[in-house]
């Protein structure tokens, strides 16, 4: 029996795959330990969470709007990660739009103790679905305003100012990030993040307030964030990559990956997402899938342990750089 196969079955325990699920108290919750804790944690401002947690944008129907494709899945999904040690879960309102904040609403409401949820502003969807742009200041504050609503608490873990492909570092950039760090300020958010960011971005925002994490697309295949990712490392920034797998199937189907897994007995993705764990302390997992099968198989990569020649295959494969 595979090393592999023995973490995840463990993790599908956790996840109740199998089984009767129950949603752990608060109480039960400061007793157990888990099996991503071997992934270690990191702080995300004032908050200190485990560094692999779940994105929840894949739980809306095709194309992140509409409801999802299997409502009932989609709400065990999000207990199931929370019941499986996952205490970072990242959504947005325009995730639907609105769908995935009611569906963590009515998966987990009431939250349990130390689990940090975290938005981003900065778009809207229309009624055909297209994303458009939100983010002027008042606009993001609404958004802001919305999400808290929608998802029933009165303060959020932290909130991302997603950027559009456009932006510049310059005067408007600095009113957007002043609307956040109002709401900071006003106690709606505990800490400032940035999505979709240049270094520059972050430098000059790092001049005017403190930054929490940073959400930018980044995984083996995609590097071309490895300068944002290197501030963030040098300040003990969170970095959250978003599409780890890169898009779509991605990597998944990788022969390097399939390779590499076969001989330390995992899949291709856990292969993805453990060299995004052993890249850098400071980064946050947030893979998001619609299925607990899935699920057990994203939490099953903080237990896989890189050697010096996965390594080296992978760095041939994926240039830094690209």
């Amino acid at each position: 029996m595979s090393t592999a196969f023995l973490i995840l079955e463990r993790v599908r325990l956790d996840l109740g795959i199998g089984s009767q699920n129950t949603f752990r108290s608060n109480e039960q919750e400061s007793a157990v330990t888990y099996t991503i804790d071997v992934a270690g944690f990191h702080t995300l401002g004032p908050w200190r969470v485990r560094r692999v947690g779940y994105g929840a944008m894949q739980l809306s129907g095709d194309n992140v709007f509409g409801p999802p494709r299997d409502r009932d899945e989609a709400l065990r999904v999000l207990r199931a990660a929370v019941d499986a040690g996952v205490d970072h879960i990242d959504t947005a309102q325009f995730y639907g739009p609105r769908v995935v904040n009611e569906l963590i609403r009515e998966a987990l409401h009431p939250y349990p103790a130390g689990l940090a949820i975290v938005s981003k502003v900065g778009a809207r969807r229309d009624t055909a679905g297209a994303v458009l742009r939100f983010d002027d200041a008042d606009q993001l504050r609404y958004d802001i305003e919305q999400n808290l609503t929608t998802l029933g608490v009165d303060r959020l873990a932290a909130v991302n100012l997603r950027l559009m492909d456009d932006s510049v570092p310059g005067a408007r950039f600095d009113a957007q990030l002043a609307s956040l760090v109002r709401a900071r300020e006003e106690g709606l958010i505990d800490g400032v993040g940035l999505s979709n960011i240049s270094a520059d971005h972050l430098l000059r925002a790092l001049d005017q307030t403190g930054i929490v994490c940073v959400q930018n697309l980044f995984n083996l295949a995609d590097q071309r964030s490895a300068a944002v990712l290197k501030l963030c490392i040098d300040r003990d920034i969170a970095f959250a990559p978003f599409f780890p797998l890169g898009q779509w199937r991605g990597l998944r189907s990788h022969p390097v990956l399939a390779a590499t897994g076969g001989r330390l007995h995992a899949t291709p993705a856990q292969i993805a997402l453990s060299w995004l764990l052993d890249l850098a302390p400071n980064i946050l997992l947030i893979p998001g899938t619609r299925t607990r099968t899935h699920l057990a198989e994203n939490l099953a990569s903080a237990s896989v342990e890189l050697d010096d020649a996965a390594r080296a295959d992978l760095a041939a494969a994926f240039p830094a750089g690209r």
